[in-house]
């Protein structure tokens, strides 16, 4: 008999490699909008050392904001479990005539073997990690010393009526510790002990990040080792 079981990153992959050709139609994630593009790559510059910096983008998706890495000069290595946003983020460097590499694999265990970086970037992917504390912890071990990373993050709004009937994203999801999202609090929680010092910006309140008003916590956890 087939195990009932769900398997929730097998749902999970498919679910991205079915997002895949509409995801670049949100503003945070096209970045086709010039002022939501122009604020994130001001983000990014602010957070990022000097380029030419090695830069891990871990959950890359699309690779939007890979591309906005390897625009300012940095060296950049994505990695996605969905092949589907693995192949879009590799077009989007082809047409631009940019060099990066982009790998199909385990954002929480990213494939790369012992190389290490000058940082390590993550989008809003810790809430769909089945382990995010092992994903943190390995990210932090492919951090050269004085390497930063760099978590973006949130509390979906929806959220917070967890218990209340809300169906999953996908199925199993529910079980995931951080299905939702996480808070600052709790984020910083989990890092403080990994890294040497980090701070937390609120970032919810700034509407050209995400193409209009929203009305959840969002924000940005900047560590260093």
């Amino acid at each position: 008999m087939p195990d009932p079981t769900p398997d929730p990153a097998r749902a999970i992959t498919a679910y991205w490699n079915a997002a895949a050709a509409a995801f670049d139609e949100e503003p945070d994630h096209g970045l086709r909008q010039e002022r939501t593009r122009a604020r994130w790559a001001r983000l990014l510059s602010a957070w990022l050392p000097r380029a030419p910096a090695d830069v891990l983008d871990v959950g890359c998706g699309t690779g939007s904001l890979s591309l906005l890495l390897a625009e300012a000069g940095h060296r950049v290595t994505g990695v996605d479990l969905a092949p589907r946003m693995v192949a879009r983020a590799e077009s989007k460097f082809t047409a631009a005539g940019l060099a990066g590499r982009f790998l199909v694999g385990d954002a929480g265990a990213p494939p790369t073997g012992q190389e290490q970086y000058d940082a390590v970037l993550c989008r809003h992917l810790l809430w769909t990690l089945p382990a995010p504390g092992a994903a943190l912890r390995a990210w932090v071990a492919r951090l050269r010393p004085g390497g930063r990373l760099m978590l973006v993050e949130g509390r979906w709004r929806q959220a917070g009526q967890a218990g209340q009937g809300v169906t999953p994203y996908v199925a199993g999801a529910g079980s995931l510790p951080w299905d939702g999202g996480v808070t600052a609090a709790d984020l910083a929680a989990a890092v403080r002990p990994l890294v040497a010092r980090m701070h937390v910006e609120p970032l919810g309140a700034d509407a050209e990040l995400w193409g209009g008003p929203v009305d959840d916590e969002r924000y940005a956890l900047i560590a260093y080792v």
